[in-house]
């Protein structure tokens, strides 16, 4: 095992001891902030807090071209766990810990390459990448900093992804009129009955996009997540909720699809509330996102780094490239392994994410 492997498990090890689950998001300035600023002596460190457990930590040293940016806060821990989940173990080739995968890994090899070598590096951790609240990263872009580019961690087998969807979530509801169910039924009386005429409609408009593509990523994805209403089966249901969501692609117009998917029906829903919106990698039209991947791939090549495939999930690279940076998303370990019980990284990917960043900062060009 290396030398810089095992400083960074030693950084994991102590990690993910910090309990930063989102939810409860009960994350303040201490603790695992207090952590990383001892170990990031010469650093310039920033620590703001934005409030309900979102807290940045900014640390530069020296005159950075890239900014290195990963998420400290964690998803809650399942009732599967074998173990502690706030103690890392290292079983044969992997390591195993809340966090370890998504994305605390990451920023252990970013302490362990700030410790192992001189060079100029500016790193951005932050607690509110898993809540539908990105305070963050907003708070960041308002501040103005200069970077010819973003590099956002989070598990991508050690490969840059130029590329992924967005995601959008929405709230509606139906309004109806309560009465027997034995009579007669106009379209607009039952509430659920709309409920079910727009799901179907929306399944048939969303199969209607699979030719669409960009970055290797094919159609619309989608998905009606929970329905309620109704009273029992003899009442017409005067109301009904539905939660959806669909993640688009970068060439989608997703406040074209917030519309579309509003008027599949009439009447059309009662309330139609957009509970979070995270926008495509890259940001801005088709030509605009396609000169925006382009430039990050030069990035990725010049810094050494593989490119990828396109992705289906989200991250907040979304956010840097929607606030004028090139942004591209690099991290060891595997989506699969993220949110699990027992969710681990392999050493491997670790070694190789941790070789590569020490390479980038040691060679100055980072």
């Amino acid at each position: 095992m290396s030398a810089l492997l095992q400083a960074t498990l030693t950084h994991l090890k102590a990690l993910v001891g910090y309990d930063t689950r989102n939810p409860p998001r009960n994350i303040g300035t201490g603790d695992i902030f207090d952590y990383l600023r001892e170990h990031l002596p010469g650093f310039t460190v920033t620590v703001s807090d934005h409030g309900a457990g979102a807290v940045t930590m900014y640390a530069v040293r020296g005159k950075p071209k890239y900014l290195f940016n990963v998420h400290l806060d964690t998803v809650p821990d399942s009732p599967h766990w074998k173990s502690d989940p706030h103690v890392l173990q290292v079983d044969g080739d992997r390591a195993i810990g809340l966090g370890a995968c998504d994305i605390k890994g990451a920023a252990a090899a970013l302490v362990a390459v700030a410790n192992a070598s001189q060079g100029d590096l500016a790193l951005l951790f932050s607690t509110d990448e898993e809540a539908n609240d990105p305070r963050c990263i907003a708070a960041f872009l308002s501040e103005g900093h200069n970077y010819d580019a973003v590099i956002v961690a989070e598990p991508t087998r050690c490969e840059a992804v130029l590329a992924h969807r967005g995601i959008h979530s929405v709230q509606m509801s139906f309004a109806g009129q309560a009465g027997h169910a034995s009579g007669e039924q106009r379209p607009s009386d039952s509430a659920l009955h709309q409920a079910i005429r727009w799901g179907a409609a929306a399944l048939d408009y969303v199969d209607r996009q699979s030719h669409e593509r960009f970055g290797g990523l094919t159609g619309l994805r989608f998905n009606i997540g929970r329905v309620e209403g109704g009273i029992k089966a003899n009442m017409i249901a005067p109301t009904a909720d539905v939660r959806f969501g669909f993640r688009p692609l970068p060439s989608m117009d997703p406040d074209h699809l917030l519309d579309t998917f509003r008027s599949l029906v009439e009447p059309k829903p009662a309330t139609y509330t957009e509970l979070f919106r995270g926008m495509s990698l890259p940001a801005g039209d088709t030509a605009t996102a396609e000169a925006r991947r382009l430039a990050a791939r030069d990035i990725a090549d010049e810094l050494g780094i593989p490119v990828g495939n396109a992705v289906n999930f989200w991250t907040e690279a979304a956010l840097f490239s929607a606030g004028g940076y090139i942004s591209f998303v690099y991290g060891p370990g595997d989506i699969a392994q993220a949110h699990t019980a027992d969710e681990w990284v392999a050493l491997d990917q670790l070694q190789t994410y941790v070789d590569t960043i020490y390479e980038i900062v040691n060679r100055g060009i980072a």
